[in-house]
């Protein structure tokens, strides 16, 4: 047989029989189009304006805290207030902030934007309200609206950075938040001074709070332009039982140890301290019980399952209680034991100020390197300028002088400012942008109300001692007190998680 002819009319058949039996061409059914989803909302951005707006929005209400300090004897002096009534003045406003600090934030989460414009409005009202005060319960009752105004306004400012920033500029918008929070105790206590020695247009003490007038107005009107929504987008109700209980116990810690010692101590504060751990036992089990049900509480403390929220409010406590308490009796020490004026004794806790804001700004950078350590590394410098500041109290009492303090309260402030900025930045890391309102909510609590622990704690030792051990023994004990407390914090700061988101 021929091969190559084989071969040949194999393929010619193999071809033929292809064409004449190849199906025809069906068309493939058309694949469906895929869905088109809805895009990810991207969260507004916070540019400069905003954050100049809602970082003005901070510093009116911790200014406050500390400015009507120097004004109390003018107060005094006009409206015949008394101790007692002198007292309320300054820490009415501290309570009304602490207490409601957490529903502020709670109901930042439904209202966002609009309750921080509200806030700064009520801000100027109840301020004004303060400023033209006829009578000394009067004032008292305006200080207590303006704490609860403060209220509203505060825990937006940290739920509008969460929420609206990320990465780096997060972690510098914290930063000058932090240096914002500490300048403002130093300059509420210059500026005090000033307002009420210049006596502008005969106002006197008054100019104090008339002040905030056209700033938080200001604030407000910012805010309608600059500031992005933060509000979250299935936001809860109010918590009552929750809200309730939390304020008795806060009420029931603060009225009598900032009340206390100037009416003598009666039964009643006794009875008070002694209600506060079955209050705060009962907010628990409720908080607790409601969490369980599926209902939002106004503390999850499912948010305190986070590491860096417990851990990170497990350091606020020592801190900015040791810090309320350094500023409050570092005041009197200058006013009463040196006999400084209400202005030089301001000037003495500049370079504290400018050490904390330096190191405020330093830190993001710091972090990114170092992480929590910052925080490790800045209770050690704490420490050791407190320390320096007893050494130098107890070793020539009679040659002491804000010159002489110039090093310790600048060390004390670095360390104050590397301690605080971060600890923002760690406790609100992992909150998620729904929690936002009332996550900044608990650290802002946590804060004013540690700073008014330490007032009413320290301070009240300190008062207590000076008529026994004299002012330099009295203030070297306190300040020794702190300085275990920073080493409080140094240990606790090693539990913090390394890295800081």
């Amino acid at each position: 047989m021929n091969t190559a002819w084989y071969q040949a009319e194999r393929s010619r058949i193999l071809v033929l029989v292809t064409r004449q039996t190849a199906l025809p061409h069906i068309p493939s059914p058309a694949r469906p189009a895929a869905p088109v989803l809805p895009a990810t909302p991207v969260p507004p951005a916070l540019g400069a304006a905003g954050l100049i707006t809602v970082l003005l929005g901070a510093f009116l209400p911790m200014l406050d805290f500390f400015i009507v300090n120097v004004a109390l004897p003018t107060i005094d002096h006009e409206l015949v207030a008394g101790p007692a009534v002198l007292e309320l003045v300054a820490a009415g406003y501290g309570i009304a902030f602490a207490v409601l600090l957490v529903l502020g934030g709670r109901l930042g989460d439904a209202f966002g934007r609009r309750l921080f414009i509200s806030g700064a409005v009520a801000f100027a009202l109840t301020s004004l309200a303060c400023g033209a005060a006829p009578t000394a319960w009067t004032l008292v009752a305006a200080r207590v609206a303006q704490g609860a105004s403060a209220a509203l306004l505060l825990p937006q400012v940290l739920a509008t950075i969460t929420a609206t920033t990320s990465g780096q500029q997060r972690a510098r918008a914290l930063g000058v938040y932090g240096a914002v929070g500490g300048i403002s105790v130093v300059i509420g206590q210059v500026l005090g001074g000033l307002l009420v020695s210049a006596d502008l247009f005969g106002t006197g003490w008054r100019a104090v709070f008339l002040l905030n007038v056209p700033f938080a107005l200001l604030t407000a009107a910012m805010a309608s332009r600059y500031v992005p929504e933060s509000r979250a987008e299935r936001a809860a109700g109010v918590d009552l039982p929750g809200t309730l209980l939390l304020s008795a116990a806060l009420l029931s810690l603060f009225v009598p140890l900032m009340e206390g010692r100037a009416v003598g101590w009666p039964a009643w504060a006794w009875v008070s301290l002694a209600a506060f751990p079955a209050f705060a036992a009962a907010f628990l089990a409720v908080e607790r019980r409601a969490e369980r049900a599926g209902r939002l509480p106004l503390v999850p403390l499912s948010l305190l399952r986070i590491p860096e929220m417990r851990r990170g409010l497990g350091v606020a406590v020592p801190y900015f209680t040791g810090f309320g308490g350094f500023m409050f009796v570092v005041a009197l020490m200058l006013q009463d034991g040196l006999h400084e004026g209400p202005i030089a004794a301001g000037w003495a806790l500049v370079p504290m100020a400018v050490g904390y804001f330096g190191a405020s700004l330093a830190g993001p950078r710091l972090v990114d390197r170092f992480g929590s350590r910052v925080i490790t590394g800045g209770a050690v410098i704490q420490g050791i300028g407190l320390l320096t500041l007893l050494v130098t109290a107890l070793g020539d009492w009679a040659h002491f002088s804000p010159l002489r303090m110039l090093p310790g309260v600048a060390l004390a402030g670095i360390g104050q400012g590397l301690v605080g900025m971060p600890l923002f930045r760690v406790v609100l890391s992992r909150i998620p942008a729904e929690r936002a309102g009332v996550g900044s909510g608990v650290l802002a609590t946590t804060q004013q109300s540690s700073l008014a622990l330490g007032v009413a704690t320290l301070g009240t030792l300190f008062l207590g001692l000076v008529p026994a051990l004299g002012m330099a023994n009295a203030l070297a004990l306190v300040l020794g007190i702190q300085t275990l407390g920073s080493l409080v914090i140094c240990w606790l700061s090693t539990r913090l998680p390394r890295s800081v988101g």
